[in-house]
């Protein structure tokens, strides 16, 4: 399996800026706006395009938290965001949902989303304490559509993850999910049965093991790595590599590899694809370019700005960089851990189009898009 090192080549330096138009989809307002917002996807079905995200009231990943739709009929003009999964009741508390992607297979449009609820002695006052510790319940459902506007009950999909992203075809059309340690599999195509976990958690875990912000790290501990890795965007390369790019909360990405179309996967290793601590999106324009939307800068830490492209022509050099955002974003309502500007980007490429969803201070959702032609 190839080892040669992948590069980004950012170092920061002065970039051409891409002009690029933005839309604002969510923006909260008023003494009690549900003012939390993040894990934004994006996708285009039957004339219209869909956005979810994740919506809590106040801190990131509390209590309650639920999943906003909004959509649109070209991309400028959003309707009113309302629940397409509702504040729900788990065991001990309101349960935590996380907006995870979408998926479509003829003529039916899925949504992703997982859940979770704290342990009750991980609760103070009704809402999580500091730290991301008591998960329980980890599960992963979807609800699909044909019309874009009924929508079915809520489907188990019988696997323990909280997705980075939804379902992903490799060249042989199966499906692989991107998560923190677990990427399960499936050859249905409509992606609602059949999931196989695989992943980079130990065998002797895979009977307990799920996949959530609080489990990566216990994997971490059982490998002995220096970083705990999660949050998880692939490519497959013509050789037909497929390249698990992971978020290590340092200076580089680390990367794992897979032969056998994501049955199993290399030890990680970093690169040198520099990071800011963020979720990041790789997909291919028409022409095979592979691409990269994220935020490489490393420094300030934790800053998540500027919102970039990045190219390459066979997966392993990026060497072409465009900025998408750079403006300083603007956070008006407190909350636990939301900081950084352009937080965790979703791409679409549709119509001649380069689209690219993303949360702004964890508050607001925004979009924008730019001709492919002009990149």
């Amino acid at each position: 399996m190839a080892a040669t090192p992948i590069v980004n080549a950012f170092n920061g330096g002065k970039r051409p800026k891409l002009h690029v138009e933005t839309v604002s989809i969510y923006k909260p307002a008023g003494e009690f706006a549900w003012s939390y917002s993040h894990h934004a996807h994006l996708a285009f079905f039957k004339g219209s395009y869909y956005a979810i995200w994740s919506n809590g009231k106040v801190n990131e990943d509390d209590v309650g938290q639920r999943v906003l739709m909004a959509v649109s009929d070209d991309f400028l003009h959003w309707s009113t965001p309302r629940p397409l999964i509702d504040t729900t009741r788990g065991v001990h508390s309101d349960l935590v949902l996380t907006a995870a992607g979408f998926h479509q297979h003829e003529g039916t449009l899925v949504a992703y989303y997982g859940q979770y609820e704290y342990k009750p002695e991980h609760l103070e006052n009704g809402s999580r304490k500091a730290g991301d510790k008591g998960h329980m319940n980890t599960s992963l459902y979807a609800v699909t559509t044909t019309d874009g506007t009924s929508w079915s009950e809520p489907i188990p999909m019988h696997v323990p993850i909280i997705p980075n992203h939804g379902p992903q075809p490799t060249q042989s059309g199966r499906l692989i999910i991107s998560g923190n340690i677990m990427f399960p599999y499936s050859d249905d195509r409509s992606g609602l049965t059949g999931w196989t976990p695989s992943g980079l958690y130990p065998p002797e875990m895979a009977a307990t093991i799920c996949d959530d912000s609080e489990s990566f790290w216990l994997v971490k501990e059982a490998r002995g790595w220096p970083v705990g890795l999660c949050e998880g965007s692939f490519y497959q390369t013509e050789e037909g590599i497929l390249h698990m790019l992971l978020r290590s909360n340092s200076r580089k990405l680390w990367v794992t590899r897979s032969a056998d179309d994501g049955a199993s996967w290399s030890h990680p290793m970093p690169t040198e694809f520099t990071d800011n601590n963020s979720k990041f999106h790789f997909g291919r324009l028409p022409d095979g370019t592979i691409y990269y939307v994220g935020t490489p800068d490393p420094e300030p830490r934790g800053s998540r700005n500027p919102l970039v492209l990045s190219l390459s022509r066979d997966g392993i050099r990026f060497d072409r960089h465009f900025i998408l955002k750079n403006e300083p974003g603007e956070r008006s309502y407190p909350g636990m851990y939301k900081g950084g500007d352009y937080g965790y980007p979703h791409t679409l490429v549709h119509d001649g189009y380069l689209h690219v969803i993303y949360s702004v201070c964890k508050e607001s959702v925004s979009a924008l898009r730019v001709p492919i032609e002009t990149i």
